[in-house]
């Protein structure tokens, strides 16, 4: 049965010298054992150190190298560009991910759009997790669904739907939250099964400017899919802030009058409603032209 499975594997990788041969072994080696039927396809993103000359000595792989080091989103769409087959996972080259795993994928992708490896147990250093935190709750709130693991790196996708929204994608780290929040927003199938992840060898390149990017991507999805989800709540607080400006005013004057103050985040609460209206429309007749 499991030679009749057809899938790609894109694994980036960037400075990985440390790793990267033992991850390729482990992989190859489950992959023969389970006679999947794989295209293994490693990226290497502008390296500085010895990973593309490593990568060159081993067999059984299709490996492309960027000229410069593009971003992990960028290595992850050049992998897609190409694949051979509709499925893809994609796959760290830094020794965190467990090959067994990708069973607990490819079982649920007849009913699914995407699968993701929910990361239990270690997830990074811990002056990260409550940036991490923050931006999951910040993307359950905007999309109204919850999110196990937002940016986890170990998932399957079918590569037909990843394509309608490869032009949105950064090139950056956050390709794995804008991908999930497009997928939600859209309403594709989403899947998430736990996966226990090992600590990665060599050093993260992530910075805490990636963090920043990765909030202001989240906002940029949102708004490109359900703009009301950010307007509606902005126009709100400024309404309650009209009031709250109006009422001291009476308080402390006790005459009924409007200052200027009050009239401008009045009209400031009127203008990102109609606004976030017009976002909305706009947004769905994209989403219906893109559909076709």
């Amino acid at each position: 049965m499991n030679s009749k499975i057809n899938f790609s594997i894109i694994m980036p990788a960037y400075n990985e010298e440390k790793a990267i041969k033992n991850v390729l072994k482990e992989l190859k080696n489950y992959l023969k054992e389970k006679k999947y039927q794989v295209e293994i396809i490693v990226v290497n993103d502008g390296s500085t150190d010895q990973t593309g000359k490593i990568l060159k000595e081993i067999q059984g792989i299709k490996l492309i190298n960027h000229p410069y080091n593009k971003g992990y989103g960028a290595a992850i769409k050049t992998g897609v560009k190409n694949t051979k087959h509709n499925w893809i996972i994609w796959y760290d080259s830094d020794g965190q991910h467990q090959p067994k795993y990708i069973e607990e994928l490819i079982k649920y992708r007849k009913k699914y759009d995407m699968v993701i490896g929910a990361r239990q147990g270690y997830k990074g250093p811990i002056m990260r997790q409550p940036g991490k935190k923050f931006m999951r709750y910040l993307a359950q709130y905007l999309i109204q669904h919850k999110i196990p693991d937002l940016n986890s790196g170990f998932r399957l996708i079918r590569k037909s739907k990843f394509n309608k929204f490869i032009h949105l994608f950064p090139n950056s780290f956050s390709i794995s939250t804008t991908t999930t929040l497009a997928f939600f927003k859209q309403g594709f199938s989403v899947k998430y099964t736990p996966i226990t992840i090992k600590k990665r060898r060599g050093k993260s390149s992530v910075t805490i400017n990636d963090g920043f990017k990765a909030i202001v991507l989240i906002f940029r999805i949102i708004t490109l899919f359900s703009p009301l989800r950010i307007f509606l709540p902005v126009s709100f607080i400024f309404f309650v802030l009209s009031l709250i400006v109006f009422t001291l005013q009476y308080i402390s004057t006790q005459v009924f009058n409007i200052s200027d103050t009050t009239i401008l985040f009045f009209v400031f609460s009127l203008f990102l409603f109609f606004f976030g209206l017009l976002a909305d429309q706009i947004s769905a007749i994209r989403r219906e032209i893109n559909t076709k």
